[in-house]
């Protein structure tokens, strides 16, 4: 009777299976939360590192009166540093919109022109940590762009949403605009299947 009664008290196979799945979510789940920890933690320490080698080349090209070059610029270089004053945006902008790139910071679209040279200059940044506040972002706010050559003043324009391979917004300019990049709906999760542009002329 005690063995009958012991056996009835052993979880079934399917209470193990459901027992060790929750356990293997568990896990998975603060795996997942420590990686998001470590990826913000990393971003947030090379931000400050890119804005202070920014400065240093400022007061380096300054002292010796030197203008950046315009040579190609390798996948990762830090290009300036974006602020938005009015949403308290400040972030570096790098050379390139690979996948590390683009966890670092904002990055420049490679084919649209640099900042210091006339044009359409496309900036992109992730819409859930660098360019997320560019969901409040108005008509008229003004955006900066710290570069070597100087600091750049934007008035924006408009906003729009378009599909991905909607790239109209990337294309040339007669005159010096600065055009934002970042996926569209701001709280979607997962792949966003939209974008949302900003576009703002220089003043």
């Amino acid at each position: 009777m005690w063995r009958d009664h012991l056996e009835s008290r052993k979880p079934s196979r399917l209470q193990s299976f459901l027992l060790w799945g929750s356990r293997g979510m568990l896990a998975a789940g603060v795996g997942l939360l420590s990686l998001v920890v470590v990826v913000t933690v990393q971003a947030k320490l090379y931000q400050v590192h890119a804005k202070q080698l920014l400065q240093s080349e400022i007061r380096s090209a300054s002292e010796s009166n030197i203008v950046r070059p315009l040579a190609p610029l390798k996948e990762g270089d830090v290009l300036g540093r974006l602020d938005i004053p009015r949403l308290g945006v400040s972030v570096a902008v790098l050379q390139g919109t690979r996948s590390r790139t683009l966890r670092l910071g904002a990055g420049h679209i490679e084919g649209t022109s640099l900042p210091w040279e006339a044009g359409n200059s496309a900036i992109a940044g992730h819409r859930d940590t660098f360019f997320r506040a560019l969901k409040d972002i108005r008509p008229n706010d003004e955006i900066q762009l710290q570069t070597v050559t100087g600091v750049l003043h934007y008035e924006v324009d408009w906003t729009r949403v378009v599909d991905p391979d909607d790239i109209r917004a990337l294309a040339p300019a007669n005159e010096s605009v600065i055009t934002l990049v970042t996926c569209y709906p701001f709280y979607f999760v997962g792949f966003a299947p939209q974008r949302f542009i900003v576009r703002a002329h220089k003043y």
